[in-house]
């Protein structure tokens, strides 16, 4: 398996869309507007304090993605990460690319010492994504989320 873990670029933006719309489909079964994400993830390029994203590449092909953004901690006083908008495309799941897409994130995390430390959310009904978190070293047993969203 010759994979690569490598920074976004914007030749990126369409296959990263392509995977968001997907994605919110599967676990969600959300009909995004592709208009709006596709301006969603642009801006994410056009501003890196939004965040930064993520590709895994196997064998040229863009395998997988996710996006970081970045939370400050006055308890810790640093950053941590935020991990959203992961992917896998449907043949290349279970071959532990996203293990390793974290183990990559959680390098630069080791780094630098002013990124404290790695969060991320899941829908409650998506019990694969769980255990694949799980797995990573990952626990779910400190907060618990709430949310408001307004209606567009």
């Amino acid at each position: 398996m010759n994979l690569q873990i490598r920074k976004g670029q914007t030749d990126d933006i369409a296959t990263i869309v392509e995977f968001q719309l997907a994605m919110a489909k599967e676990t969600e079964n959300l009909q995004l507007d592709k208009p709006t994400v596709e301006k969603g993830v642009a801006a994410v390029f056009n501003d890196s304090s939004k965040g930064q994203y993520f590709v895994a590449e196997m064998d040229h092909e863009i395998a997988a993605s996710l996006m970081i953004t970045f939370e400050w901690s006055d308890w810790r006083n640093g950053v941590v990460y935020w991990i959203q908008s992961v992917y896998v495309k449907e043949r290349f799941r279970r071959l532990g690319i996203y293990k390793k897409m974290y183990s990559h994130i959680q390098n630069l995390v080791m780094s630098d010492q002013n990124i404290r430390g790695i969060r991320l959310y899941v829908d409650k009904t998506n019990h694969r994504a769980q255990q694949t978190y799980q797995n990573t070293g990952m626990n779910g047993e400190h907060y618990q989320l709430f949310e408001w969203m307004k209606h567009s």
